[in-house]
């Protein structure tokens, strides 16, 4: 019970306030898996924190998931709109671990479409969505240009 009490501050550590702000924002996520072929696949989500772990939905199975169930290392980056003092756009690079389960894809859409869309919208705007997959990434390190980037 300890190891776990020391690994959830150590991961807490590693998603600091300013880059949660980044993560709870409508800036959307360029995720990057890796194809069975090693290229890089990148495509856009929408992105939301539940606790320590990042998390974003989809209502059908794509090959970002059969990507990561096959290699769970992901990157993902997001770009701000705050513009530092060299006129550069802030952005934020997470790397980490993704777990795809299924299930609970319209209710997160639901939730991050708030964020996204407007507080009044419903999404996914179909009588009774598919559950679709929900993907987790635990976050290893984070890094790009902001306040979160070590110095």
């Amino acid at each position: 019970m300890g190891g776990t009490r020391v690994r959830a501050r150590q991961v807490r550590a590693l998603i600091p306030g300013s880059a949660r702000e980044v993560l709870t924002s409508s800036a959307l996520g360029h995720v990057a898996t890796v194809d069975r072929d090693g290229k890089p696949h990148v495509t856009i989500a929408w992105v939301g924190l539940d606790g320590d772990e990042i998390v974003m939905a989809t209502l059908f199975d794509q090959r970002k998931l059969h990507n990561i169930r096959r290699d769970p290392r992901v990157t993902l980056s997001l770009e701000t709109a705050t513009v530092n003092d060299w006129g550069l756009h802030e952005y934020l690079v997470i790397y980490g671990r993704a777990t795809v389960t299924e299930g609970g894809a319209a209710e997160l859409l639901q939730e991050l479409a708030h964020t996204y869309l407007g507080p009044d919208v419903v999404f996914p705007a179909m009588p009774d969505p598919p559950p679709g997959f929900v993907t987790r990434i635990s976050v290893d390190r984070v890094s790009g240009m902001g306040p979160w980037s070590p110095r």
